[in-house]
């Protein structure tokens, strides 16, 4: 395996609310597993009021664990002014260094969400267009402006920069996103597609590049967020995870489930392996099983089966 493939596991709830101790154990767990990070979502008010602030999860987070990476996939920036979302992004990457990796996208399961917060959603590629080049600048640690149709501000200052500089990827999957991940993300955070497709994407970012109007980075850092079903029996794991993934996005699981691996670690690691080799680096996994311990052991071993075969 490529030493730059990088396995991590979402942050439940059980390690962000409940008993101290227990949040400990289960961080505690995910470090000593040999996971690379946690990851959190974001979202202010999902179908029926469900939610979390990613950065606010993230701060807390590293808080609890001063090891592990930290990964917000996605954060829905159309949504939040650039020049606080910068000051809290510098204030998490002051107090935890390199530890930060934002993930960026605009949402859309729920157009509500965006409405209620005063948003357009026919304007959320456009909003995020221009947040991410005024957040870009706000993160620079210089004096910064910025004037479009959404919101204009003068001389903005945010400091210190964080240093070393927060890996912004950007998510989705239609054309739109996969341009804004080429002209203004350091990588492309795929989900819901096929290794033909996400080696596709790849190749489509690369030759977007020419047209890149900020610097390209170093080494581009694409990944893959992927539910899965962990479980001996792999009837039980389809059900245990369509089951979660309907209750939260509220449509049927079947369009989904050829994206969606489910059965013992090792033959999930299995149907994961070729989207390494397309290039994926890093891999944000939501496991659903009998419990979080569970889970966390059983990304262990999906992650400890790609060492072995890829």
């Amino acid at each position: 395996m490529s030493p730059e493939l990088r396995v991590g596991t979402i942050a439940e709830d059980d390690m962000l609310k409940g008993p101290h101790a227990r949040r400990l154990e289960l961080l505690g767990r995910v470090r000593s597993g040999g996971l690379d990070h946690v990851f959190v979502a974001d979202h202010v008010s999902f179908h029926t009021g469900f939610g979390m602030d990613g950065l606010i999860q993230a701060a807390t987070l590293a808080a609890l664990e001063p090891q592990l990476q930290i990964h917000i996939g996605v954060y829905l920036l159309a949504l939040r002014h650039p020049v606080p979302v910068a000051r809290q992004i510098a204030q998490i990457a002051e107090s935890a260094p390199g530890r930060l990796h934002l993930g960026i996208g605009i949402g859309g399961e729920d157009r509500h969400e965006v409405e209620i917060c005063g948003v357009d959603p026919s304007t959320r590629g456009r909003r995020t267009n221009e947040s991410l080049v005024a957040l870009r600048k706000l993160l620079s640690g210089e004096s910064t402006s910025h004037s479009c149709e959404f919101f204009e501000f003068e001389e903005a200052l945010i400091r210190p920069a964080p240093s070393p500089a927060v890996p912004i990827v950007i998510g989705g999957r239609v054309e739109a996103a996969i341009r804004r991940a080429a002209l203004l993300g350091d990588g492309w955070l795929g989900v819901w597609c096929s290794p033909r497709r996400y080696g596709a994407v790849l190749a489509e970012i690369q030759a977007l590049q020419s047209e890149r109007k900020i610097p390209a980075p170093a080494q581009w850092d694409h990944g893959l967020q992927v539910w899965v079903g962990i479980g001996a029996d792999p009837d039980q794991a389809r059900n245990r995870l369509a089951a979660r993934m309907e209750g939260m996005y509220r449509i049927p699981f079947e369009p989904f489930e050829r994206y969606c691996p489910y059965g013992s670690p090792a033959a999930i690691a299995d149907f994961l392996a070729p989207y390494v080799a397309a290039g994926c680096r890093h891999l944000n996994i939501m496991p659903v099983a009998e419990s979080t311990e569970a889970g966390i052991e059983g990304v262990t071993k999906i992650k400890e089966r790609l060492l072995d075969i890829c």
